[in-house]
């Protein structure tokens, strides 16, 4: 397929679907290669439709076996089937009952889309569109239907046999070894939320009773052996019902709630109703394979996933275009339940660091899109940072913009209103400007335009007249399809820090909100603040207020004073942050001389040096985000243009070893106070002190690698837990030599037979920086751990080695034809892990020339493919354009 090809949906195209699907009574008969589906549809005419259209529901790659209408077969003259289609040309103008059979081979099925198969068990995925690889269905999210739905398989290969809802029924089949379950969700629920799994599993659960007294069996499904590894995600769950119920006021539902872990699955999980299937590396956890980001993760996603209850399957969305409407206010869900757990500070610094590397950089490549798009050829290449992290971060900035009682009420009016409905955008803002009062129009702005804000500021103070004005202006540059911007709504959270710490605010400016806000919604403003004694500095965008790059005219020594006494943690972080930004960008452009470097690296090594006697121990989670220098990437995105990622990464391993060395002493000593024994702990206290001796370990191994070497290797022989281990093996990754590949082949043996581990293991060497990494990773595509069919493997290895900055981006054009390479091989089993590959291209255009011709040949190359997947000519021909 050429991307020229496929049809262009837009939003504006929508309408009702002419026909409703009340209710789903589909009976499963499960078998490796012959899976039999009998699906019972009872449909009526949509009174929003087209009178007398005729009936088109959607296939994908399917055969039909059986069609009947009320109980009589169609006439051949009667219907229309092919892989893709199923269209009934004169359908009753009433309520009747479609029956169809269609037979799968779920072992086939490696797109992983539809019903599959993972280590023998079978299982579904249905988002956005692979329930039509079941049956022919109108697949579409505003088609909501109460189902019911029969299992059977053989009880050997299939113990257990799970769907959406509540378990009604459950029996042998007579005169066989099958075995049947009967599942009903009486919650009606668009097709992209159906689910099934069926193989033997064990499981780990525990009884749940709601604030308002419903009684529901959690359980949490993994394959045999493994039910030990399971109880961190149930605990999960417990608490971030809890949660929900605490803080949105929101029950469960059922009076079952499952999860399932497999080993093959295209993202990281999905919220089908009642059944809710992860990949496994979310739900697995002990502390001999999981480290302290692995534990955080499995919070964070289970309670995205069951969040989701309300927010994507109770309400869910009317069309994909609407797609952040559940996305985007789960995610911010979600880090909210993760700061409340955890540290909000660092919660804070994780999500923000997380939303620049990933979704700064799509707004600023040909792949941007606004957080509502307007248009698609492929769904499933939206489901992007922009529509999730930004998409979070506009929820964020509304609750800023109305306080959080308006919000709360807002929210209320939300889940009140739109509950069993397939709501929109302005479904959504409706409820919050009924509670603030406010006119959001100028707010939904965000929803349709794509591209990151700058916002430029700067400040004089007037001894006279005892002020100071601050000046505000916004610019956003041209993205894919939008040359033109309009100013967008910024919520500018701030402070006047001055010598004893943060000034009292007052000023009559309309832009100045109060409780330090000033909402910039035009081009450019003025605020001045009056009864200011001193020259104070100014901190803007205190925790991130808006997804903004910020240009403030104050010099380092200013921002060292804002790191050292910032009431605001976010902006100390940030402050700290911006001086290493200036220095790494200068170096990297080469426009500083090294001496400029080496200077910086004194002024930042004594600021962190004083931070480490007086504060570090008091929060070692956030002191080890302090640490933590701005990736490479960072400051490519910083530079924009004509990059050159060999200079980038020496100025970054200069920097990293100069404050290493400088501050030897003071690490190793740290080190040794945060050294606490006893048994593993993943909450985040201890975890806080293991990231914290691990930043500095990773200092240390840069500063003096003959010493850092010997630490990395000490610890890696008292380690406990994977997170230390790990951390000595990635700390050895920086040193080149014998003693890392001994490591590495070590850390390899001792995991062979852990796969999750071994994913680490293939990531940790992708990510080596230096000119033999794409051989290492040729030779590791034939590691007995590796298989081009698990999506895990390939984002472990290939995607590794696509983020590494240096070698991805090798100078003679190697790492680019590689990735093709893998894109044109991977594309003809798995598109979406494909396409998601090629998604590495994204920022191809801010390269040098000579980089730049090479990736576009590559790309080049893939476009030109035949035979290519929507999936992938869709990313190709937007990376082009």
């Amino acid at each position: 397929m050429r991307a020229e090809d496929t049809p262009l949906i837009r939003l504006e195209d929508y309408r009702p679907a002419d026909w409703l699907i009340d209710t789903v009574d589909l009976d499963i008969s499960l078998a490796p290669h012959e899976t039999r589906v009998r699906a019972q549809l009872g449909l009526r005419p949509n009174p929003a439709g087209e009178p007398g259209a005729a009936l088109v529901l959607d296939g994908d790659e399917l055969s039909l076996a059986g069609l009947s209408l009320d109980g009589a077969l169609l006439d051949g003259a009667d219907f229309e089937a092919t892989a893709q289609s199923l269209t009934i040309h004169a359908p009753p103008q009433r309520g009747f009952t479609l029956a169809i059979e269609t037979v799968l081979d779920p072992s086939a099925n490696t797109k992983l889309m539809g019903l599959y198969r993972s280590s023998n068990v079978y299982c579904t995925q249905c988002e956005a569109d692979g329930f039509r690889r079941i049956t022919y269905f109108l697949d579409r999210p505003d088609v909501m239907s109460v189902y019911t739905v029969r299992l059977e398989a053989r009880k050997a290969e299939a113990p257990v046999l799970l769907s959406n809802g509540n378990r009604v029924a459950t029996g042998d089949v007579a005169g066989t070894d099958r075995h049947f379950a009967v599942w009903h969700d009486p919650h009606p629920k668009p097709a992209y939320l159906f689910a099934l799994v069926g193989g033997a599993l064990d499981h780990v659960r525990e009884d749940y009773v709601t604030a308002d007294g419903r009684k529901t069996e959690l359980a949490v499904y993994v394959e045999p052996g493994k039910a030990g590894r399971a109880g961190w995600a149930l605990d999960s769950l417990v608490r971030c019902m809890r949660w929900d119920e605490r803080v949105f006021g929101r029950n469960y539902d059922l009076d079952v709630f499952n999860v399932v872990a497999v080993s093959d699955f295209n993202m990281g999980a999905m919220e089908n109703k009642g059944l809710n299937i992860f990949n496994d590396k979310y739900v697995l956890a002990d502390p001999q394979t999981a480290t302290d980001g692995d534990y955080a993760s499995i919070e964070a996603i289970i309670a995205h996933e069951y969040f989701h209850n309300w927010t994507g399957n109770r309400i869910t969305c009317r069309d994909w275009f609407q797609l952040c409407l559940k996305e985007g206010l789960t995610v911010f869900r979600d880090q909210e339940f993760s700061a409340d757990e955890r540290s909000r500070p660092v919660k804070r610094i994780a999500d923000v660091r997380t939303l620049r590397a990933t979704q700064f950089s799509e707004d600023a490549g040909p792949l941007a899109h606004p957080v509502r798009p307007r248009a698609y050829k492929e769904i499933n290449n939206f489901y992007t940072p922009t529509v999730y992290e930004k998409g979070a971060e506009v929820i964020r900035m509304l609750k800023t913009l109305i306080g959080e009682d308006a919000f709360a009420r807002g929210m209320d009016f939300y889940f009140e209103r739109c509950d069993g409905t397939a709501a929109t955008i302005e479904d959504f803002l409706a409820c919050f400007a009924e509670s603030s009062g406010q006119d959001l129009a100028h707010f939904a702005r965000w929803y349709e335009q794509a591209g990151t804000p700058t916002i430029v500021a700067s400040g004089r103070y007037d001894k006279a007249s005892r002020s100071y004005t601050l000046e505000l202006a916004q610019t956003t540059p041209p993205t894919p399809g939008q040359p033109e911007k309009q100013p967008v709504v910024l919520p500018v959270a701030l402070g006047l820090v001055g010598k004893a710490g943060d000034l009292p605010l007052r000023s009559a400016s309309n832009a100045y909100a109060g409780d330090g806000l000033v909402v910039l919604d035009q081009p450019s403003l003025s605020v001045t603040f009056t009864n200011i004694d001193e020259p104070p500095i100014p901190s803007l965008l205190r925790g991130f207020s808006a997804p903004a790059r910020l240009e403030l005219d104050l010099a380092d020594d200013g921002l060292l004073r804002l790191f050292s006494a910032d009431s605001d943690s976010f902006n100390r972080w940030q402050a700290l942050q911006t001086v290493a930004t200036r220095a790494l960008t200068a170096a990297g452009r080469g426009d500083a001389p090294s001496a400029a470097l080496t200077a910086k690296t004194g002024e930042l090594a004594a600021a962190l040096g004083i931070f480490l006697d007086e504060q570090a121990l008091s929060d070692p989670a956030f002191a080890a985000q302090v640490l933590r220098l701005p990736a490479p990437a960072d400051i490519a995105r910083e530079i924009g243009k004509d990059v050159d990622p060999d200079a980038i990464h020496a100025a970054h391993r200069a920097l990293a070893a100069g404050i290493g060395e400088k501050l030897a002493a003071r690490l190793t000593a740290l080190r040794e106070k945060l050294d606490k024994k006893g048994p593993y702990s993943p909450d985040a206290e201890a975890a806080g002190r293991r990231a914290l001796r691990n930043e500095a370990l990773g200092l240390l191994a840069l500063g003096d690698p003959v010493t850092g070497a010997g630490i990395a290797e000490a610890q890696y022989e008292a380690a406990d837990n994977l997170t230390d281990r790990l951390a000595a093996l990635a700390a050895m990754t920086l040193i080149p030599g014998e003693a890392r590949e001994r490591l590495i082949v070590r850390f390899g043996d001792l995991y062979a037979t852990e796969p999750l581990v071994l994913d680490k293991w293939l990531m940790a060497q992708a990510l080596i920086a230096e000119p033999g990494t794409l051989d290492r990773v040729k030779t590791l595509m034939s590691h007995p751990s590796f298989s081009l069919g698990n999506p895990n493997r390939v984002r472990a290895l290939i995607g590794g080695f696509a983020a590494n900055l240096t070698q991805f981006n090798r100078a003679d054009g190697a790492g680019y034809d590689f990735i093709a390479d893998i894109v044109i091989a991977l594309d003809r089993t798995n598109p979406q892990v494909a396409s998601r590959l090629l998604g590495s291209f994204k920022t191809w255009r801010m390269l040098e020339p000579g980089r730049r011709s090479l990736a576009h040949s590559a790309l080049s190359m893939v476009s030109g493919t035949p035979n290519l997947s929507r999936d992938v000519a869709d990313i190709a021909e937007r990376a082009l354009a």
